[in-house]
């Protein structure tokens, strides 16, 4: 017979121990004891207060909520925000779990150009074969009728399309290069991302704050705007990844002067992409007054049809996208907060920069980020991976597909084992 103090100890060890085996709010849960997360071999239930929630066929995650912890199901729901917010917890609607775009960034357009806004016109290199690049126009091709993507991002200088002068006056020689990417771009039949690439940025100075004023920035994107007018497969970026920004509401206004600017060229009805501080980054973009400051952002009639905001993030360990291997998914330090706040205030948000190495760690964590995308597409649009176009096989991030010797396609594992919407769905 067990001594009753025997018994005490044993009923302790048992607690810690069942402690021990509960995944924190937010962590991946699941186990072999149902269909879902089949190889899965982590904890399978969760920490009080969150309930193991499937978001896809291969991962779950401790959602907060009310209720024991359980083994997931498939009719369970998606993630409710974070507790921390003070919109009440709510969850995706059931129409929730299919996104609008997946894509690649065609680059070559923005070589030359770094991250003060320094672009060199001559360095950058079309990534196309007319002009002794790579086949830019065949990857996009391939990227569309074998894999499924049905958008590219086509990132450009300020500086190229304006031969090097502050202005909104197009250089027509120039912006002929980057229009013929753009045209292979849409006779894919996909949606094509025009991205100002730099960094908020002219020459090392802010726009609207010590550099080009607002007034140059809207005719740049006025002259942009006016040339695709008409067609509603492209897309406005307005800026890539604003940073070290001092003033997050002189910004707004800066991309309040672009939003405008577009319209009245008579791009009317065009998604625009309206870009944060901090490298655009979703984990940051409420924290650092982005969120705030740009949801006073509208159109000329005081609407925000169309209005999106662009977020960045990658999946290595300084958030660098500079890294082969990847050490998080993002869902709980960045996309679950995000979501919440997208739901309580109507808004959205476009991911159109991500990536990770061709290595199994970026394959885990990619699938993740995505699932947890497409469970909650009423606020997240999709995302776009970083990079193909002109970019060499050997680049940390490279998503550039090899040609065969019979014209056929081969992928990096990256795109194929996650981003190829024909391998996730």
């Amino acid at each position: 017979m067990i001594s009753k103090s025997f018994s005490a100890l044993l009923a302790a060890i048992t607690l810690a121990l069942s402690v021990h085996a509960q995944a924190a709010v937010w962590s991946q849960c699941g186990g072999t004891l149902t269909s879902f997360n089949k190889g899965w071999t982590g904890e399978t239930t969760c920490a009080a207060g969150s309930v193991c929630t499937v978001l896809s066929s291969s991962y779950s995650q401790c959602v907060p909520g009310t209720g024991a912890s359980s083994t997931p199901s498939a009719t369970s729901s998606s993630p409710a925000p974070s507790a921390s917010s003070t919109c009440a917890p709510n969850s995706p609607p059931s129409s929730a779990g299919k996104l609008r775009f997946a894509g690649v960034n065609i680059s070559g357009f923005d070589f030359g150009c770094g991250t003060d806004g320094t672009c060199n016109a001559s360095g950058a290199w079309p990534p196309l074969t007319q002009y002794y690049g790579l086949d830019g126009a065949g990857q996009m091709k391939h990227f569309v009728e074998d894999d499924g993507f049905n958008v590219f991002r086509l990132p450009v200088g300020w500086q190229f399309l304006t031969n090097g002068v502050a202005t909104g006056d197009i250089d027509e020689d120039n912006f002929t290069e980057y229009d013929a990417l753009v045209q292979a771009c849409l006779d894919t039949g996909a949606s094509c991302i025009v991205d100002v690439h730099n960094y908020a940025r002219f020459n090392g100075k802010i726009i609207g704050q010590g550099g080009p004023a607002n007034d140059a920035f809207a005719a740049l994107w006025s002259s942009i705007a006016a040339k695709y007018a008409d067609n509603d497969k492209i897309i406005f970026g307005i800026m890539n990844e604003p940073h070290d920004v001092p003033d997050i509401n002189l910004w707004a206004e800066s991309v309040q002067a672009a939003v405008t600017a577009i319209r009245n060229a008579g791009a009317t009805s065009q998604l625009i992409l309206l870009p944060g501080n901090n490298w655009t980054s979703a984990e940051t973009f409420v924290s650092n007054g982005s969120a705030d400051a740009l949801n006073k952002v509208t159109n000329p009639d005081g609407s925000i049809t169309g209005l999106i905001f662009d977020v960045h993030k990658y999946l290595d360990f300084d958030n660098s996208g500079t890294n082969a291997e990847c050490t998080t998914n993002n869902i709980d330090n960045a996309w679950a907060p995000l979501a919440q706040w997208l739901r309580c205030n109507g808004r959205q948000a476009f991911n159109t920069e991500t990536g990770g190495g061709n290595v199994a760690s970026c394959e885990q964590f990619m699938c993740e980020q995505v699932a947890f995308q497409k469970a909650n597409s009423d606020v997240f649009l999709g995302y776009v991976g970083w990079a193909a176009g002109n970019f060499y096989n050997g680049y940390v991030l490279s998503e550039v597909p090899t040609q065969n010797a019979d014209g056929t396609w081969t992928d990096q594992p990256l795109v194929a084992q996650c981003l190829a919407p024909n391998a996730n769905a």
